[in-house]
């Protein structure tokens, strides 16, 4: 039983849902995505582990067990699940068997921080945030790779990267719009989410600040509504109102996606267990 009730100006929940417990018994789980058929994929970090949920029979099975301790994951347009691999500081990609390649191993001669979240624009361009936390089980340095904690933009070809913004203290949650053309990147060391206009090959422009919070992961709905998590889930509107609030009864809610044949069930990762919401809205696409 939650200790709080949700609250929704928006009426974007069901009517009568609640936060229900689809699974438990994990260590720290991150990173939902969404493949086409609306199951949904999701890490247990610590335990190198990639999950699978059935949007059909809501069961859930091992995807793979060999992951480089995968943090955030995101489908491309070839239905391959690209994950930030951060064990080796890598980006890593799998094929619908579970057989991964190596996207990314370096930033210009040096290792990446630790990749953490990514979107993928309709192109095929690749967003990612860098920031700094350090692991118990890297064998290597644990102090910062890079010259700050920065957000990369790797190009459609994965020929190219570069950074688009190095003015951020800690980059995190990051979603885009179904159309490419605006960037939600949630700097949770400063507190602030920011929106960005996205131009040709990547380029952001307009940054502007879009809510006075930050976000361990993000998702989108199809109404534009952008969804922030740490303690629960907070809904905020295009406008950047608040208009909802999810509470979980973990100490953290890691990140959060849309799933289900449908997307109309609000997947949410935190702490060890994964948790659903029935919604009347449904996931971007």
């Amino acid at each position: 039983m939650l200790s709080a009730q949700i609250t929704d100006k928006a009426s974007i929940v069901a009517k009568g849902a609640q936060v229900e417990k689809l699974g438990d018994g994990y260590t720290f789980t991150e990173g939902p995505a969404v493949d086409r058929e609306g199951n949904v994929y999701f890490t247990d970090q610590p335990n190198d582990k990639i999950l699978r949920w059935s949007a059909s029979t809501s069961e859930i099975s091992t995807f793979s067990d060999k992951t480089g301790r995968s943090n955030g994951l995101y489908f491309d347009a070839k239905s391959n699940l690209i994950a930030a691999a951060d064990e080796k500081n890598q980006l890593w990609s799998f094929d619908e068997s579970g057989n991964p390649t190596v996207l990314v191993s370096d930033y210009e001669g040096k290792l990446l921080n630790g990749p953490n979240d990514i979107w993928i624009t309709p192109e095929g361009g690749m967003f990612i945030t860098d920031p700094l936390y350090k692991r118990d089980y890297w064998t290597r340095d644990p102090q910062m790779q890079q010259d700050g904690q920065h957000l990369y933009y790797l190009s459609p070809d994965r020929s190219q990267m570069r950074r688009v913004d190095e003015n951020l203290q800690q980059p995190n949650g990051i979603i885009g719009t179904p159309d490419g053309k605006k960037l939600y990147v949630a700097d949770i060391g400063a507190g602030k989410t920011y929106v960005y206009d996205i131009e040709q090959d990547g380029i952001l422009s307009n940054r502007k600040l879009f809510a006075p919070m930050g976000s361990d992961g993000m998702t989108i709905d199809n109404k534009g509504n952008i969804y922030l998590t740490g303690k629960g889930v907070t809904v905020f509107s295009k406008e950047g109102e608040q208009i909802a609030h999810i509470p979980i009864d973990e100490d953290w809610t890691a990140n959060v996606t849309f799933g289900g044949e449908d997307r109309k069930t609000l997947f949410i990762t935190a702490m060890d267990s994964v948790y659903g919401l029935k919604m009347n809205v449904e996931g971007a696409r």
